[in-house]
């Protein structure tokens, strides 16, 4: 099976600082934590479907990846924007196939509530037979958006958004670990304005962290001048990015 985590070197922070494992995971401890459900799982071994319900970059795809690799499973990701009925036979074909060769199968769907009850009923007959693990992501309260039949067959995890503090962390973790960044001498002086900006979206925070960071007239291959974070141009770069982030 191929690394669900390989890191390309020209993919955006938040990717390149994917977590591999729950502990490095920041946020959600109410999931993760030591006798917290997430965390029995794991270390039970024993897969469960779920649906994992929270705003954007709070780690939902990310927790869906982590369970697959300590499950030793096949994770098959399935967008329902860009997905139809065809792509689910697709999955479903190659989860049988695993199933033969004694692997079992997640299946992530991610924003599962834009899938109509048909396409969500897909799913059914292969969960309940434990051809797969269903793991559903979703932004919208799935009492609403997600049929009762799928519903009543899979526990709902609710992921908030990221601390002030965790976000704090978030950034720090990137400015020590990310292969590019560790190059420069990087302080931030204050996240206040990223944590204002990203409202606990840490994908949102490490792509206002990188603007900011390539702004700097320092940032440049064996710089050895500083590069300082400050409110100040997180808002000035933000001004021009934010309509990426509008709905």
């Amino acid at each position: 099976m191929p690394d669900l985590f390989s890191r390309q070197p020209d993919a955006p922070l938040a990717e390149r600082l994917r977590p591999h494992s729950l502990e490095e995971v920041i946020g959600q401890q109410h999931l993760i934590g030591a006798g917290k459900p997430l965390r029995v799982a794991v270390e039970g071994g024993k897969p469960h479907s779920m649906l994992l319900w929270g705003p954007p970059g709070v780690g939902k795809t990310t927790l869906a990846r982590i369970l697959a690799q300590s499950f030793n499973a096949q994770f098959l990701p399935v967008s329902a924007v860009f997905s139809g009925v065809k792509d689910i036979r697709e999955a479903i074909e190659k989860a049988e196939i695993a199933l033969q060769q004694g692997q079992a199968t997640i299946l992530f769907v991610d924003e599962v509530h834009r899938f109509n009850k048909a396409q969500q009923d897909a799913f059914l007959p292969h969960v309940e037979s434990g051809l797969l693990t269903f793991i559903g992501a979703t932004t919208e309260n799935p009492s609403f958006s997600v049929n009762n039949a799928l519903l009543s067959r899979c526990q709902v995890y609710r992921l908030n958004p990221l601390s002030e503090d965790e976000i704090s962390q978030v950034l720090q973790r990137a400015i020590d670990d990310d292969a590019v960044f560790k190059q420069f001498k990087i302080e931030i002086q204050s996240s206040q304005a990223i944590f204002a900006l990203s409202q606990g979206d840490a994908r949102k925070a490490l792509n206002l962290l990188e603007l900011a960071i390539q702004s700097s007239p320092n940032f440049r291959q064996g710089s050895q001048s500083p590069i300082v974070v400050t409110d100040d141009n997180v808002i000035a770069v933000a001004g021009a990015s934010l309509v990426r982030y509008d709905k």
